[in-house]
């Protein structure tokens, strides 16, 4: 149940422990006295995109190749709609996390010379099963840091378009903790579970991107007006098919290419920039020459043990399938198939609008890593360099500014507070869930019987059902997992069909959107009905909540783009082809209830923007 209200008052909040988290706790405890907090809503040894560990390095400036090289390739791969700037300050930095890595005890792989092993043009090799540990042990060691695992953040406190701290609560404790902040970083990570998965049912969260980063960091942004960018570029993951497995470490460690059911190399008819080895393997599909396959076969007998080996490290699902069957690599070529989509601005350029010190448009509200938008391919090692950044410059401002004033007894930082605190009390029934009437009877279906959740309609009635049909059985009990499971499959249903998921081979159209508007609209107010009976129950109810603000803001980026710039990641039928004046970033900000979308000119090559600009 929800618990007291606990106040801390620090300098900097991170929120989310994650790769770009941690590092920028680690660059503002070593460079200043400020007191930190980090917010990690899981625990932070494990958390995050990093949370099993990673096999290689994909984001270095091999020593043949230069920071104009990377950026180059990044830009070419994402047909123009970058930041040149961002791209270029993050890839000035990232050799240097590495080497930092390497201090803290990550282990590289070398050659006899001693020279990392490099894997492609950009790649190096790693034993990086123990990453997230190895950052994780960093930052706890800071004297300056408190990290507070299990902690929910779910709203902003913002007032005339500057941040002041953030709300949240425990999820073992029921705390609520109300954290005045002078600077914040989000650094929560992109949104999986948005469009319904290529593995559904039982199976859903079998997926390429984490299934814990449900868009929390994008969400409270969105709610606050923050502006963000280039949301209409999705990710979509070309990968081995039901395992989910990277198909990067077949396609560079043997060389293997993509081939059709017929055996014909097709790369060369679409391209091999990554949205469009995606499109070529549904267009292949779509077209009757499926199933598509990374053609391995034939490779020797060293090269197959090492890919066993690598997919055992990374994605041991592989390994197991290859074992298994008795059918390795070498005498089988390996399935792939596209991922459903997924905002991620890792590897595409979707996120917060940001400046060159990754502050968004809110003042003192940083954004790092896969949340922040305009530089895509970073990676590992680019969230790092961004961590790094933001934390640079929030050093720079506490040197200087100093302490600043607490707002703490102020009557409009009192009331959001409160506003908050009460939503929390009113998702948790009226006496904050302690009272939500149950039942023993042992005739009820086993589902029924533990926790649960009231849907409140106007009649005060109770509902339940797990497939959306409602059933009023006389009771407030239900269980709250099948509601949230219903409600997500619709959030899934509904962006599959009419915003390009993998059933429409990732088209839409202006109708369709026009559709998924008016379902997401009337989603959003069905999931305000729901009453949560666990304190767990309410965290899921707040990922819900996030994905569909995610989903809506998504959809009118979509609509946004008047063009078809990037094959199965923008897919739009009614403008399949790519236009000069798409050469611009479609921007929004949600305002007044609608997304106000916009556009923006590129920042060119050498030039750079900030928020004076």
């Amino acid at each position: 149940m929800l618990g007291k209200k606990e106040r801390l008052r620090t300098d900097v909040l991170i929120i989310g422990g994650g790769t770009a988290g941690c590092y920028a706790a680690l660059t503002i405890g070593k460079a200043s006295d400020a007191h930190i907090i980090v917010a990690e809503k899981a625990h932070i040894k494990r958390s995050g995109c990093l949370a099993a560990g990673v096999n290689a390095i994909n984001c270095y400036i091999l020593p043949n190749r230069t920071v104009q090289d990377y950026v180059d390739y990044a830009t070419k791969d994402a047909e123009g709609i970058v930041r040149d700037d961002l791209l270029r300050t993050m890839c000035e930095r990232v050799n240097g996390t590495v080497h930092e890595l390497e201090r803290l005890g990550l282990v590289i792989l070398k050659d006899d010379q001693g020279n990392y092993v490099a894997r492609g043009n950009r790649n190096i090799k790693i034993n990086g099963e123990n990453i997230k540990p190895i950052l994780a042990s960093a930052v706890e060691s800071l004297k300056n840091c408190q990290v507070i695992n299990q902690l929910v953040i779910t709203d902003y406190i913002v007032r005339d378009n500057r941040i002041y701290g953030a709300v949240g609560f425990h999820k073992e404790t029921g705390t609520i903790y109300e954290i005045e902040a002078t600077y914040v970083i989000c650094a929560t990570g992109g949104a999986s579970g948005v469009y319904k998965p290529n593995n559904p049912g039982f199976s859903r969260h079998k997926m390429w991107y984490s299934p814990f980063n449900t868009g929390a960091g994008y969400a409270m942004g969105i709610l606050q007006g923050a502006e963000m960018t280039t949301l209409e570029m999705r990710f979509i993951a070309l990968r081995c098919k039901d395992t989910i497995a990277p198909t990067g470490t077949i396609a560079q460690g043997v060389g293997a290419k993509q081939i059709n059911g017929l055996g014909e190399n097709y790369e060369s008819v679409y391209g091999i920039t990554t949205s469009q080895r995606v499109y070529g393997t549904v267009q292949e599909q779509v077209e009757g020459r499926g199933p598509c396959y990374l053609g391995t076969k034939g490779i020797s007998p060293d090269q197959e043990q090492d890919l066993l080996k690598a997919y055992l490290n990374m994605a041991p699902s592989q390994t197991l399938r290859w074992v298994e069957r008795g059918q390795g690599p070498a005498t089988e070529n390996v399935e792939i198939e596209g991922t459903e989509p997924y905002i991620v601005g890792g590897h595409t350029a979707s996120g917060y609008w940001v400046d060159t010190h990754r502050e968004t448009t809110i003042t003192n509200l940083f954004a790092a890593g896969d949340v922040a938008g305009g530089a895509p391919q970073k990676y590992v090692t680019g969230a790092l360099a961004e961590g790094e950044i933001a934390g640079d410059e929030i050093v720079r401002r506490y040197q200087e500014q100093g302490e600043t004033p607490s707002v703490e007894n102020e009557t409009w930082y009192k009331e959001a507070i409160d506003a908050i605190v009460k939503r929390y009390t009113s998702q948790m029934g009226a006496d904050g869930g302690a009272g939500i009437s149950r039942t023993n009877d042992s005739n009820l279906p086993a589902h029924m019987s533990d926790s649960s959740v009231v849907v409140r309609t106007n009649d005060d009635s109770a509902q339940t059902s797990a497939n959306n049909s409602a059933i009023l059985v006389g009771i407030h009990d239900t269980s709250t997992l099948a509601h949230i499971e219903a409600k997500e499959q619709r959030l899934q249903n509904i962006m599959d069909v009419y915003a390009g998921g993998i059933s429409q081979a990732y088209k839409y159209t202006e109708e369709s959107l026009d559709i998924a508007k008016s379902k997401l609209q009337a989603l959003a107010k069905d999931i305000e009905q729901l009453e949560a009976n666990t304190l767990h129950e309410l965290s899921y109810l707040y990922e819900l909540r996030d994905r569909i603000v995610v989903a809506q803001a998504l959809v009118a980026h979509l609509g946004g783009r008047k063009e078809t710039r990037w094959h199965s990641f923008g897919e739009h039928g009614d403008y399949p082809n790519c236009s000069d004046e798409g050469l611009v970033y479609v921007n929004s900000v949600y305002k007044d209830g609608e997304f106000q979308v916009f556009q923006r000119p590129l920042v060119e090559k050498g030039d750079t923007y900030e928020h004076t600009n």
